[in-house]
């Protein structure tokens, strides 16, 4: 079948050009939406100063866990979407779409609104103080605000993709991140409002990023989904959490787990230690965007054909798959050696003590970029098989258990620089659980 003159579909045989046709597009719209963040820290590092990164830095994770919810419906709600394709029931796929949507924006109003509340404690208990402190409320509050649009725009990103619509997901993705990084360029160095700037420089992306392809849906423009009448399904919801679970624990993880981060670097190092964490996490950022999109971009085709039974075809992508990850992976660990110092530079170019720390930073937390992907993968397979339980395990025993240990012990044990090793051991444990659950749950390896 030739698909170079067409659009590709779920249904389609899959080889290596066709697969990265596929899949960049939401390889991209995942390192896009990274830069969100990115962007903000380097306009405020450069233009607003430390304490304001401090403090962007600090209030982050705690942003982001709150998202996390959007995370796992979308990884679950694909993979449910997906398969009820597959299994041509194109009516009760349309009915899951709706209600999964409706529910995640009935949900980030009502925990936006509480959070939104608490931001001044949430702040208090991060250690911030004096003008840290009052960066973090004006850049949480703002960040929540829009809490709503956020969670659609991740929603969205998996749903474009199920959608057949993933070039159009990278459109819409570098849309926002135009808008993002030209309104940091106005608000931020030509204004002067340093974090609020960025702050609303980056909600105004993410507007663009949810409220775009809602619209899209809405206007019922594509020819598999759109928003329909809908009712409370809890078998349908159940599915989606279990299915979804290991995204909600991936990036819930990431998120306390960055919490820790800053306050074993603040212990250990100091301030200086929380803005070269903070350095390192945009480089991971754009590191795990890459696989993440990859895995987002491939899951809604191991769905489909499990719904269709199409085992060759599972067995087929997921095999070239691995071959993909491992050219990823071989090519981002040898730009972040060669590159560390030109990467550090762009941020703390202005402090030299700054600069040397965070250059071993990125070459020490780099060297896990070899080991990232399969794991980043892995979890998301077992989930586009609706294998939820298997899923979420990986994912736990990744994030909460080998990472969360790692970032406690190994400064313990080896000093300040076993924190940013931290990565390593960890990814390389997973690894070793990631092989024996594919031996032992993957329809691909039989």
């Amino acid at each position: 079948m030739n698909t170079s003159r067409k659009e590709i579909q779920l249904s389609d045989h899959f080889n290596y050009p066709t697969l990265l046709r596929f899949t960049i597009p939401s390889i991209l719209m995942m390192v896009i939406s990274s830069c969100y963040s990115i962007v903000d820290g380097l306009f405020i590092s450069n233009f607003a100063g430390s304490d304001a990164f401090a403090a962007v830095n600090l209030i982050m994770p705690v942003a982001m866990l709150i998202s996390c919810f959007g995370f796992m419906a979308g990884m679950g709600g694909s993979a449910l979407v997906s398969k009820t394709f597959g299994e041509k029931q194109e009516r009760k796929a349309r009915e899951y779409f709706s209600l999964i949507v409706y529910l995640v924006l009935l949900f980030s109003v009502v925990v936006g609104v509480s959070v939104y509340i608490l931001i001044p404690a949430i702040a208090g208990l991060m250690g911030a103080k004096g003008a840290i402190y009052d960066n973090c409320i004006v850049y949480g509050h703002i960040l929540i605000a829009a809490l709503p649009a956020f969670m659609l725009q991740i929603l969205f990103q998996n749903f474009l993709v199920v959608a057949e619509r993933p070039k159009m997901g990278m459109v819409i993705a570098l849309s926002s991140g135009v808008t993002n990084i030209a309104l940091d360029a106005l608000f931020v160095a030509k204004l002067g409002w340093g974090v609020g700037g960025a702050a609303a420089a980056t909600v105004m992306g993410q507007m663009i990023g949810g409220v775009v392809p809602f619209a899209y849906f809405l206007l019922r423009k594509n020819k598999l989904l759109w928003f329909t009448r809908t009712r409370f399904e809890w078998n349908a919801i159940r599915q989606v959490i279990t299915n979804g679970f290991a995204g909600f624990i991936s990036n819930a993880s990431a998120s306390v787990l960055g919490i820790v981060f800053n306050l074993r670097l603040m212990a250990l190092i100091g301030s200086d230690g929380v803005v070269a964490y903070g350095v390192v996490m945009y480089v991971n950022y754009i590191t795990t965007g890459i696989f993440n999109g990859y895995s987002t971009g491939i899951a809604p085709v191991f769905s489909y054909n499990l719904g269709a039974d199409n085992q060759a075809e599972i067995k087929s992508a997921f095999r070239k798959s691995l071959v993909v990850i491992a050219g990823f992976s071989v090519f981002l660990v040898a730009a972040g050696l060669l590159f560390a110092r030109e990467l550090a530079a762009i941020f703390v170019s202005y402090d030299k003590n700054l600069m040397v720390l965070t250059t071993e930073a990125i070459r020490l937390y780099g060297l896990s970029f070899l080991l990232c992907g399969f794991n980043i993968f892995a979890i998301a397979y077992f989930a586009a098989l609706s294998k939820g339980l298997v899923s979420s395990t990986l994912s736990l025993v990744r994030t909460l258990v080998f990472q969360l240990l790692s970032v406690i012990a190994l400064p313990i044990a080896i000093g300040s620089n076993g924190i940013w090793l931290s990565a390593v051991v960890a990814e390389s444990l997973t690894l070793a659980v990631t092989i024996l659950l594919l031996f032992q749950k993957s329809p691909a390896m039989e």
